[in-house]
């Protein structure tokens, strides 16, 4: 049994080729949140060389970036991983809601599994306990939910 196995999901690899736009942006809360959605992909399967990561400047570049992945038709599946933490300011509405509807645009254009692994939090120690910390890892799910994803769909062919 994989180590992330979430109960009930399908997360066998079956050849996937997943990409990972991770954004530099608070990066001391994003690198685990990496490190946990890698350790998930080659726990469950896929391999190093089916794996492409790609770096952005913050959560705003990731529908951008993720969209590029996609259409690039190299991949089953895009996970975006970043984290944005309410300030004293309206960044965080523009920034965590433009993030969020951006990639379920470019999944909903491209066909595509884009997986919005963004901690959205009013509190960076909120961010910190869902980045392997008391609250696990939402990078391991973002990634065991694109494997979840791609198999739930297996048997309906990409157009």
């Amino acid at each position: 049994m994989a180590k992330y196995d979430l109960e009930a999901g399908d997360y066998a690899a079956n050849g996937a080729r997943i990409a990972v736009a991770a954004s530099r942006f608070n990066r001391h809360i994003v690198e685990p949140l990496l490190e946990g959605a890698m350790d998930a992909l080659l726990d469950n399967g896929v391999k190093a060389s089916d794996i492409r990561l790609v770096r952005v400047p913050g959560a705003f570049e990731l529908p951008f970036a993720a969209r590029r992945l996609a259409a690039s038709k190299q991949f089953d599946a895009v996970v975006c991983l970043g984290a944005v933490v309410r300030g004293d300011t309206p960044h965080f509405e523009h920034v965590a809601g433009e993030c969020a509807r951006g990639l379920q645009q470019v999944a909903i254009d491209q066909n595509l599994p884009v997986i919005f692994g963004v901690l959205t939090t009013n509190t960076e120690e909120q961010a910190t306990a869902r980045a392997g910390g008391s609250e696990g890892n939402k990078g391991a799910e973002a990634a065991t939910a694109a494997l979840e994803t791609l198999n739930a769909v297996r048997d309906f062919p990409r157009q």
